[in-house]
């Protein structure tokens, strides 16, 4: 070997080459470092700026994810957060729910909540409800299922029946309450959850009520219904169920004006006038019994009132001409004509129709 290429092989395996490459290695790692450190610390910068529930639908995709966060905390932090879920590679599709992203979360603790935190839960609020398909309408829009969904299950009788309800009568299965519930529940969990409640309410001892007022508890239910219709006052429910008890017994037709809103679809009417001309099944005047089903929801506190009203004889109810939203009552058909013509001749006088 020539002495040029031995000096050549010295200068290429020298110390001050192998120590350049070093240097080299640790400063190509350090930059690499760097840009790592600045592009997490570019991630978790910033927080959100309000709070949202941000929903993930089934089957969401990573798109579907970002536009939401965009659409509620803007765009630049949705980008933070929609980088940092794909890092951790979280299936969304197992993250069906809505999860809460508070004010001032950080993306990185955003993305702990919609990759592996609880689902914040919703309140439903029943009240009032007079048309089951309004209330089917209400409560769908709450929840990732449709309107149709919920009717659908609804009216199935394999679904009403363990809790001694027909499809007609499942509006008595909603008390008006508060419930708490996932977003991401089916309506099959709703029923169930609403069902579990109904249940708890008909203890033995109020169907032992029940059954001593010759009704079943979807029948008080419905009785309790018209109740809350023809009244506010509380100290008159218990007496006003017992007078539509008592002309159930004798075989009278309730003759609630309440049911004949309801059959008319006209809740505004405040004077009926000519009750036996709408025909539904639900027009009391016209038909003997209870209605097929309720005509609102209603609560525990009226079947209770019902359920220990006290023994009367009245049969007939008139509201009272003071139109405090009381009612006088009667055990004779001449004490009610009497009653009524006093509040007609207040009617007249304050020109209501």
């Amino acid at each position: 070997m020539t002495e040029e290429k031995k000096s050549n092989i010295r200068s290429v395996d020298s110390p001050g080459a192998g120590r350049r490459r070093v240097y080299w290695m640790f400063g190509l790692s350090g930059l690499f470092v760097i840009a790592l450190v600045g592009i997490y610390l570019m991630l978790l910068s910033g927080q959100a700026p309000s709070g949202a529930v941000i929903k993930i639908p089934s089957a969401a995709t990573s798109e579907q994810l970002h536009d939401s966060i965009s659409k509620y905390l803007g765009e630049s932090y949705a980008k933070k957060v929609s980088r940092l879920v794909a890092l951790r590679g979280t299936d969304l599709n197992s993250r069906h729910g809505a999860y809460l992203i508070e004010a001032g979360m950080s993306p990185l603790d955003a993305m702990r909540r919609l990759t592996g935190g609880p689902q914040e839960p919703l309140t439903i609020t029943i009240n009032g409800f007079r048309l089951l398909p309004v209330l089917e309408e209400k409560v769908a829009a709450r929840f990732d299922f449709s309107q149709d969904d919920l009717a659908g299950v609804l009216a199935d009788s394999t679904v009403v029946k363990p809790y001694g309800l027909t499809p007609e009568q499942a509006l008595a299965l909603f008390f008006n309450d508060s419930y708490d519930f996932y977003w991401s529940a089916s309506p099959e969990d709703v029923i169930e959850k609403i069902g579990s409640h109904y249940l708890d309410v008909w203890t033995p001892e109020r169907k032992a009520k029940a059954e001593a007022l010759g009704l079943t508890p979807a029948e008080v239910m419905i009785v309790a219904s018209i109740v809350d219709e023809e009244t506010n006052a509380k100290e008159e429910k218990g007496t006003i169920g017992r007078l539509y008890i008592n002309r159930l017994k004798k075989g009278m037709r309730l003759e609630a004006d309440p049911t004949v809103r309801f059959a008319g679809g006209d809740f505004t009417i405040k004077r009926v006038r000519n009750p036996k001309s709408v025909e539904s099944p639900y027009n009391t005047y016209i038909h003997a019994g209870l209605p097929p089903g309720p005509i609102r929801t209603t609560s525990v506190e009226t079947i209770d009132a019902i359920l220990d009203s006290q023994p009367h004889d009245f049969i007939f109810m008139c509201a009272k001409e003071d139109f405090s939203g009381r009612h006088n009552f009667a055990v004779t058909y001449a004490e009610h004509q009497a009653n009524a013509r006093r509040y007609k001749r207040e009617l007249d006088r304050r020109g209501i129709l």
